[in-house]
This record gives C-alpha cells, structure tokens and sequence, in this order.
C-alpha cells in the first residue's frame, strides 16, 4: 500500500511519537503506542456517536429518550452523517496502521480450527503460532472494515438520496442498518474479549502495556519476536514460581497452626 493516506499515517506516528512516551516498566512489554491508541478511541468513540445518535433517528418511539443528548430530534438527525464520517476517516487510518499485522496467515486458520477450546478457556495458553493478533481478532478486523464500507456507500446514498433513484435509497436503509448491527455485536464481544475473557488486554489501550505473562500466554509468537525468548520456557518458570510460592506459604500455615496450638 502506498498513497497519500499511508504517507500521512506515517509522519502522524513519528509526531505522536514525539508527543507522548508509553512507560514501560520491568516485567512489560509495548504493546500498542500512542499512536494506535490515539486511533482506537477515537474510531471507538465516534461509532458510539454514530450508534446512538443513529438509534434516536432509527426508532425515536423506542430511543426519543437518545435524542436529547445531542440537542434534540432535528439536530441529532444532522449530526448523525458527520459522526459517521469521522468514524470512517479514523478508521482508514486505523486500517492503514494494522494492515501488515492483520494480514491471513496459516496460523490463522490453524487457530481457527481450536476457536472452540479457545472460547471455552480449555487451553490455558494459545498455540505457539499465535502473533500479534489471533485469527479471531483478524476475523473481527476485516468484518468491521466490510462493514465500514457498507456503512459508508449506504450513509452517503442515504445522505444524498435526492441524487439516487427510490429504490436504491430503499435498499440503502437497509443495508446500513445491518451493518450497522453486525458492527454492535462485534463491539460487544470485542469488550468481553478485552475484559472478563482475557484480562489486562484493556489495559494495553490504556497505557499501552502488557505483562510478559500476559504476552507469552495469548501471543506466544509474538513475545518470542520481540523478547528473544521462549514463551514456554516463560510458563514452566512461572509454574515453579508458583509451586515455590504455594510451598512456603503451605510452610507457613503449619508452622502457624502448631505455634497456636503450643
């Protein structure tokens, strides 16, 4: 890919770069820096926008309480089109800065084969193939940017629909309302998957960090590329910690239960 709009996506990593340092401490690694998380809120926040604002003007006898919160029906429906088009050039931005990692690999479609043992939580740790980014999260990717595309075509033929023919607008409603609930359900499991499902990922698009365990746990082959190190040699270290630690803390409770006992 190269165009205008990669060229510009690389000189805004090297200003915020510059802007903002992630802290990163021992036992941590850099997982995404102030560039992308500056892109991922800002695309998660303005489809918000977009949701909402698009749920008062969809079925006001349901969500009038929505419209309100953007100064009432006739605003909101004004609103609506330019908080779909921020969403849409955050996005691009954000499709350019993880094209390369998003790409299909074999790894993939081996992970796609365990995906049941992988929502289940059967394996307590991921493939040793597993990158940056699993084959579910790629999955995800490349089903918001579909979506994305639909949204858009659909939001402009909508937008401009005296420059279309009836039926077309037609079709364009509906299109765009099933984009856009395909785009809710992924956001949904994409907040399960980055909190209860696997805990201190959300934290890595807030300070930008992970832990080392968190890393060689669900990207193996990703901690390998950027520690030189062995992520199952990581885990049975971590065992023997913990073996280490449940003995003395075992230890510890008999000598305290027969020192009260004297």
């Amino acid at each position: 890919m190269s165009s205008s709009a990669e060229q510009f996506d690389r000189e805004a990593r090297g200003e915020f770069a510059r802007l903002g340092k992630t802290r990163v401490h021992r036992g941590e690694l850099l997982r995404h820096p102030v560039y992308t998380r500056f892109l991922h809120w800002s695309v998660a926040i303005s489809f918000i926008l977009s949701l909402i604002s698009g749920f008062a003007i969809y079925s006001p006898w349901l969500f009038r309480w929505l419209a309100p919160l953007f100064g009432g029906g006739p605003r909101t429906r004004a609103l609506h089109p330019w908080f779909g088009v921020v969403f849409e050039v955050f996005f691009l931005f954000q499709f350019i800065n993880w094209f390369a990692p998003m790409l299909w690999t074999a790894a993939d479609r081996r992970w796609l084969r365990r995906i049941k043992g992988y929502a289940t939580n059967k394996e307590k740790l991921e493939a040793e193939d597993v990158g940056f980014f699993n084959g579910g999260q790629k999955l995800y990717f490349w089903t918001i940017a579909v979506s994305g595309l639909f949204f858009l075509i659909t939001g402009l033929l909508i937008w401009f629909d005296d420059a279309v023919a009836r039926w077309i607008v037609a079709i364009s409603y509906v299109l765009h309302d099933l984009a856009a609930l395909v785009m809710l359900g992924g956001l949904i499991i994409h907040i399960y998957e980055g909190t209860a499902h696997q805990p201190g990922t959300f934290r890595s698009m807030i300070d930008g960090t992970v832990t080392e365990k968190w890393a060689w746990t669900h990207h193996p082959a990703w901690y390998r590329a950027v520690t030189g190190r062995n992520p199952r040699d990581a885990y049975e270290l971590e065992k023997r910690h913990q073996a280490d630690r449940q003995r003395a803390m075992d230890e510890w409770e008999r000598e305290h239960t027969e020192h009260e006992r004297t």
